[in-house]
């Protein structure tokens, strides 16, 4: 083992006591899950992520720890409580960001969509095998020429009998070139109106290539889609996902966790850059006792428990039901850039150290950048903000 591969093991940073405040359910949860990253994920994961090479080992421990289907209830799913669900991504992430995408995209997004927007019949079609992962699940919304202005997608879905046809194209869907199940969000030729139509493959006319050269969350594939004549059935076709509110209403239930995810990329850089200071000794003494050590060390911290307080909140407020998108939008962009600081700081106080996968900093520092643009980036999330605060709309 390299002089500091543990580095990457939880420290348990917990400055202002959050932790006091877990129900029990909570607290197995999160415990379970931190076990499962220290002991399984943290070995091997560097080499994987060098690779590009999606962790199967330890998706396939997913369902035994039964973390697989956020807060759905029935149907074999998790059946978390929101705030246990954001522990649990929190800790999949401090772990390594591709594995954690990995659900949140199977279980955030495509089982979220089945639940929210199936009838009954489709939810105890598809969920149970999802629930084990004996199907895996992508959601595919995003569009070459529309990303942050998904709402205006160009996938058709054309009503032919009891059949509908899909044309288009999608990009950075993830999952997609390993998935069985694809939620594919088109819009209605007649109506004009965007649907969710579940796509399983394989499927005459539906490709997926997973997109080459990426520097962050390398172990997870995301994919371009090319939809040519995609026939589905009826009976595939979503039957609460009616207007692109209703897929809206499935991305305001992941954006929250985002804010979760950012907070387990920013606690492994931290607990890092603190044991590397305190172990590594350059002029004769430790790193750590070096005042402006301390300094940037106090200020990580700060901003750390500020994204804890964050992720407690938005956590009670979405376990009463009561969480707004706006209010997950803040959370996601105040945590997001938060954690951008702490990653760039914990990578710059291992020195050139702070490059190699060995010591875990650099594939957070890369990853975070995904979870920063993925579900809304800064600028919308911002705008979304500010709409909410001022009455006034900056975008239409």
């Amino acid at each position: 083992m390299a002089e500091y591969a543990h580095l990457g093991e939880s420290l348990g940073t917990d400055f202002f006591s959050v932790r006091e405040q877990f129900t029990d359910e909570q607290w197995e949860r999160f415990a379970s899950t931190r076990k499962f990253v220290d002991t399984e994920v943290l070995p091997g994961i560097g080499d994987l992520w060098e690779r590009a090479e999606l962790p199967w080992e330890l998706i396939r421990r997913l369902p035994e720890l039964g973390i697989v289907g956020e807060d759905i209830r029935g149907h074999g799913a998790a059946g978390m409580s929101p705030m246990a669900c954001g522990l649990v991504h929190m800790e999949l992430h401090r772990g390594d960001g591709s594995l954690g995408t990995f659900l949140g995209v199977h279980a955030g997004l495509a089982m979220q969509a089945v639940a929210m927007c199936g009838s009954e019949e489709q939810k105890g079609r598809w969920l149970p095998s999802m629930s084990t992962l004996d199907k895996v699940g992508a959601f595919a919304l995003t569009e070459p020429d529309h990303g942050s202005d998904s709402v205006a997608l160009e996938t058709s879905a054309r009503r032919d009998g009891d059949h509908w046809v899909l044309d288009g194209r999608k990009r950075w869907i993830g999952n997609a070139t390993i998935a069985d199940l694809v939620v594919v969000w088109a819009r209605d030729t007649d109506s004009g109106e965007v649907n969710g139509f579940v796509v399983e493959t394989p499927a005459e006319g539906y490709e997926a290539t997973a997109i080459s050269g990426k520097l962050s969350l390398r172990s997870i594939q995301q994919a371009d889609i090319t939809l040519t004549g995609v026939r589905v059935p009826d009976e595939n076709r979503l039957v609460n996902a009616a207007t692109f509110a209703d897929c809206a209403r499935v991305l305001a239930n992941t954006r929250g966790i985002c804010a979760w995810m950012a907070l387990g990329h920013a606690t492994a850089g931290y607990d890092a850059a603190l044991r590397y200071a305190k172990e590594r000794t350059q002029f004769g003494k430790p790193l750590a006792s070096f005042q402006i050590v301390q300094q940037r060390l106090v200020h990580m911290l700060a901003d750390l428990t500020g994204m804890q307080l964050y992720c407690m909140q938005i956590g009670r407020l979405a376990d009463a039901g009561r969480l707004s998108p706006t209010v997950a939008g803040l959370a996601k962009m105040n945590n997001t850039r938060a954690a951008r600081r702490i990653l760039a700081e914990a990578r710059d106080l291992l020195g050139g150290n702070g490059i190699l996968l060995e010591h875990h900093v650099a594939r957070h520092w890369a990853d975070i950048e995904a979870v920063h643009t993925f579900e809304g980036t800064e600028t919308i999330q911002t705008l979304i903000v500010g709409r909410d605060v001022t009455g006034i709309g900056a975008f239409s």
